[in-house]
């Protein structure tokens, strides 16, 4: 599996200096776009490799092509570099397809929607002209390190292409897990007024394939007081190592400042507050940044194959009951999917798998098996009917490793093996009820001898 990973590197001592050059880049690229768009009868059977050459002898002189049908390309883009040239042709023929294949869907949907005798007011997909796209420049033409914070890059300055000196801060290849990685490109990427060099790195990483039998997981329940409770499950059930992640002082912050918005709003019906918002998000992304990372870093410390998680993409909006109305109020700033999909890449360039199981009753039913428990008014902690309290994230942590662990076995035992288990074990018929005393259960029953008549 290859992985990418970009770092940015912020130019320090030049700004305005590359506004000229992404400017003539986007105006070459509106050129090739239509071009390729007049064109696009005679290039649409062209594979995408080819297609720069066609293209270039369309609109690029040469001393074997002196007369070009637009050699208006050279007059206008004097010097224009070649790769400049190969890769905005290259972006222009993907835009162009992607418009072209639009406008097909849209005549099919259109012809579809009139057979069926209704109206049709979907406006036609548009050829964009105006872009604005980042160049790459490509090593030794375009690009020329110097040391781990200098560079020489070639730019549009005064009307020439010149070769300018530029400064960007270091990154540190060994704390971001890069420094055995393969080094790409750079790209010239604005943000504000603010330039960046953004260089990608690529590596072929072999995620885990070790036999169930000897797998380490780390089951994560992820929550609204808690940000994620995890805990080390090996294949034999044993709890092996436990974490809380929460940051409390963040939530604090965020609620206090959503709190006030929401009573602005009440007494005027609106209110922009763009800093409010702004300090919003950035608590939020610290929120799940903060979260990934400790998740992670618990799984590598462990040496776990496998981070297993709950399915939480489809939830049922609270509501009829006392209390639902201040729920679904943290359930909104609540980013479960940004948490998921942030760990999981970070999980795969370290080689860990991604796994997600049925959510259902895995906070609502007791790991050792004794039923359903009460809940606290808190929602932290869980009365067992034996009378245990027993924290309920990391009694839903440990019931998500037992349901990974059992689907897992299911899946590797064959049928009519499973059905003798399941035998010996009856509440592995349902998923839904199955809790770590099920997995233990149904690990003591495969080790039981086989009876033979």
């Amino acid at each position: 599996m290859i992985m990418a990973k970009t770092l940015r590197h912020k130019i320090t001592n030049h700004s305005r200096i590359f506004d000229p050059t992404l400017n003539i880049y986007n105006e070459a690229l509106a050129f090739i776009i239509n071009v390729i768009d007049n064109e696009f009868d005679d290039l649409s059977d062209i594979s995408t490799k080819s297609i720069v050459s066609a293209v270039e002898k369309l609109i690029h002189t040469t001393k074997s092509n002196p007369l070009p049908k637009y050699k208006e390309f050279n007059q206008r883009f004097y010097k224009f570099p070649s790769y400049f040239r190969r890769s905005a042709i290259a972006t222009a023929f993907g835009k162009v397809k992607s418009y072209r294949s639009n406008y097909k869907n849209w005549l099919k949907e259109k012809e579809i929607t009139l057979s069926e005798g209704k109206r049709f007011n979907k406006r036609p997909p548009r050829l964009q002209l105006e872009h604005k796209e980042f160049p790459v420049f490509y090593k030794t033409n375009m690009f020329q390190r110097t040391s781990d914070t200098t560079a020489r890059i070639k730019v549009f300055h005064h009307n020439d292409w010149v070769w300018v000196d530029i400064e960007f801060r270091k990154q540190d290849l060994y704390k971001r897990d890069v420094w055995s990685w393969k080094e790409h490109n750079p790209k010239l990427v604005k943000v504000g007024k603010k330039y960046f060099l953004n260089i990608s790195y690529s590596n072929r990483v072999a995620l885990s394939k070790t036999e169930i039998n000897s797998q380490k997981v780390c089951a994560v329940d992820l929550g609204i007081t808690n940000s994620a409770v995890c805990s080390i499950v090996d294949a034999k059930g044993t709890v092996l190592a436990r974490k809380f992640i929460n940051q409390a002082k963040e939530k604090d912050r965020l609620y206090r400042m959503t709190n006030k918005l929401r009573k602005v709003q009440r007494e005027t019906g609106w209110a922009a507050a763009p800093n409010y918002w702004r300090q919003i998000h950035g608590l939020q992304k610290h929120i799940i940044n903060h979260t990934c990372h400790e998740i992670v870093k618990f799984a590598k410390e462990n040496k776990c194959e496998v981070i297993v998680f709950e399915y939480l993409n489809k939830m049922r909006v609270p509501k009829g009951f006392w209390g639902a109305k201040k729920l679904r109020f943290k359930l909104r700033y609540w980013r479960k999917t940004a948490i998921q999909n942030k760990v999981k890449e970070m999980a795969n360039y370290v080689g860990i798998r991604i796994s997600r199981v049925n959510p259902r009753n895995t906070s609502a039913l007791a790991f050792d098996g004794s039923g359903k428990v009460e809940r606290n008014d808190k929602k932290d902690l869980a009365v067992f009917t034996t009378g245990k309290v027993y924290h309920a994230d990391l009694s839903a942590s440990y019931n998500i490793a037992a349901r990974y662990f059992i689907r897992a076995y299911q899946k590797s035992l064959p049928e009519k093996v499973w059905l003798s288990l399941q035998a010996k074990v009856p509440v592995l018929a349902n998923r839904t009820n199955q809790t770590l005393s099920s997995f233990i259960s149904l690990t003591k029953a495969m080790e039981a001898p086989a009876v033979t008549y």
